[in-house]
């Protein structure tokens, strides 16, 4: 399933795609950094990019500062959810794109040729998942990094042992939504794990690892805000991978805690790049 991702396209070069890029938002104001993220991508002649904003019925002064951005903003929506993953089916189901990614409202684009990037892989392989790196930043100061997730190739029993790909770094095409389903709502906090164990478990969907960094996620976000929202966290990761059959333990939660402590001591290192920043 994985394979060589940059050796340039294939038959398939003319063909354009179109990435959506949905961003989930509910009283955030800040909203507009990861949305000038998005809008500041390049992509090649051809390719399009489509921005889907859902807002949850925000209540402060999120929907202000949005105005300006509805002329840029292809698909806007703002009404009550049920939370972030519902915001997140509801952008899935309004895009039109052939490819959607979901950038978090508080995350940003490592660069302005992430997008290329991705693109790139899906037109020159058969990939039906393109997934990266991220790094964790300050929520301060987004170009302190604190926290380097480096990701692999998947293999089986990786998810039994705490592994999972940064969900923002996770591209899909759209038939695979539209064949296997979104987001599970009964997950609050762990639901993106569970899709994820979808897809590359039981679909066996093909995909191709980017060792790259692709955004920076600032600290502070729903599944690390609080010890108490960690512990959820897991405990709920530990149910998906129960609900798909997978075979778990309470070694899974150890597993877990232990893949973690490298990332607070790695950091990426910069390397030469071409057009599309690989």
């Amino acid at each position: 399933m994985q394979g060589p991702y940059n050796e340039g396209r294939d038959s398939n070069e003319d063909l354009a795609l179109k990435i959506s890029i949905i961003t989930t938002v509910y009283n955030h104001p800040r909203v507009i950094e990861a949305l000038d993220s998005v809008l500041a991508q390049r992509l090649d002649p051809g390719d399009e990019l489509e921005l889907v904003v859902i807002d949850g019925g925000s209540t402060d002064g999120t929907l202000s500062r949005l105005e300006g951005y509805r002329s840029r903003v292809a698909v806007f929506l703002s009404e009550k959810d049920s939370g972030i993953y519902d915001g997140m089916n509801k952008g899935i189901e309004r895009a039109s794109g052939d490819i959607i990614g979901i950038l978090n409202s508080d995350d940003l684009y490592e660069d302005d040729h992430a997008l290329a990037t991705v693109l790139e892989i899906f037109h020159s392989s058969d990939a039906q998942v393109v997934y990266g790196d991220l790094v964790y930043v300050r929520e301060d100061d987004p170009s302190k990094v604190v926290r380097y997730w480096k990701s692999s190739p998947y293999e089986d029993g990786l998810f039994e042992r705490g592994w999972m790909p940064p969900h923002p770094s996770f591209f899909v095409r759209r038939q695979v939504y539209e064949q296997h389903g979104c987001f599970d709502l009964a997950f609050q906090l762990a639901s993106d794990l569970d899709l994820m164990i979808r897809f590359l478990v039981k679909a066996r969907m093909r995909f191709q690892y980017v060792p790259k960094v692709l955004v920076r996620m600032r600290l502070g976000g729903a599944s690390n805000k609080s010890v108490r929202n960690i512990i959820k966290g897991n405990l709920e990761g530990y149910r998906a991978c129960k609900k798909n059959g997978l075979k778990v333990s309470l070694l899974f939660f150890v597993h877990k805690i232990i893949s973690r402590i490298p990332q607070f001591f790695m950091r990426p290192t910069a390397a030469p790049r071409n057009d599309h920043g690989i």
